[in-house]
Protein backbone atom coordinates (compact mmCIF):
# COMPACT_ATOMS: atom_id res chain seq x y z
CA UNK A 1 0.00 0.00 0.00
CA UNK A 2 1.46 3.83 -0.96
CA UNK A 3 1.59 6.09 1.50
CA UNK A 4 -0.29 9.10 0.91
CA UNK A 5 2.05 12.13 0.39
CA UNK A 6 1.65 15.31 2.45
CA UNK A 7 -0.34 17.49 0.17
CA UNK A 8 -3.15 15.37 -0.42
CA UNK A 9 -3.84 15.87 3.59
CA UNK A 10 -4.51 18.71 5.10
CA UNK A 11 -1.92 20.30 7.36
CA UNK A 12 -4.14 19.82 10.82
CA UNK A 13 -3.81 16.30 9.98
CA UNK A 14 -0.44 16.33 8.95
CA UNK A 15 0.40 18.03 11.98
CA UNK A 16 -1.60 15.97 14.38
CA UNK A 17 0.23 12.76 13.10
CA UNK A 18 3.78 14.56 13.63
CA UNK A 19 3.06 15.30 17.00
CA UNK A 20 1.77 11.85 17.78
CA UNK A 21 5.21 10.67 16.19
CA UNK A 22 6.92 13.11 18.34
CA UNK A 23 4.90 11.75 21.48
CA UNK A 24 5.52 8.02 20.70
CA UNK A 25 8.04 7.51 23.62
CA UNK A 26 7.16 10.13 26.19
CA UNK A 27 4.41 9.58 28.37
CA UNK A 28 1.68 12.20 27.94
CA UNK A 29 2.27 13.39 31.66
CA UNK A 30 5.93 14.59 30.53
CA UNK A 31 4.87 15.59 26.79
CA UNK A 32 2.68 18.61 28.15
CA UNK A 33 6.27 19.93 29.64
CA UNK A 34 7.64 19.84 26.13
CA UNK A 35 4.45 21.72 24.21
CA UNK A 36 4.63 24.17 26.82
CA UNK A 37 7.98 25.03 26.55
CA UNK A 38 7.17 25.28 22.70
CA UNK A 39 4.77 27.63 23.38
CA UNK A 40 6.55 29.70 25.92
CA UNK A 41 9.38 30.00 23.10
CA UNK A 42 6.63 31.14 20.10
CA UNK A 43 5.35 33.62 23.21
CA UNK A 44 8.69 35.55 23.71
CA UNK A 45 9.80 34.79 19.98
CA UNK A 46 6.35 37.27 19.31
CA UNK A 47 7.51 39.56 22.14
CA UNK A 48 10.45 39.68 21.00
CA UNK A 49 9.31 40.97 17.22
CA UNK A 50 6.81 43.55 18.57
CA UNK A 51 9.48 44.72 20.71
CA UNK A 52 11.86 45.18 17.79
CA UNK A 53 9.62 46.60 15.02
CA UNK A 54 8.81 49.35 17.51
CA UNK A 55 12.22 50.39 18.11
CA UNK A 56 12.81 50.32 14.59
CA UNK A 57 10.14 52.64 13.57
CA UNK A 58 11.52 55.16 16.12
CA UNK A 59 14.64 54.88 14.77
CA UNK A 60 16.49 54.02 18.15
CA UNK A 61 19.32 53.04 15.82
CA UNK A 62 18.50 49.15 15.50
CA UNK A 63 18.62 49.01 11.83
CA UNK A 64 19.80 46.00 10.28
Amino acid sequence: MAKKKAEDQPFEKTLWLTADKLRKNIDASEYKHVVLGLIFLKYISDSFEELYAKLIEVKVGFEI
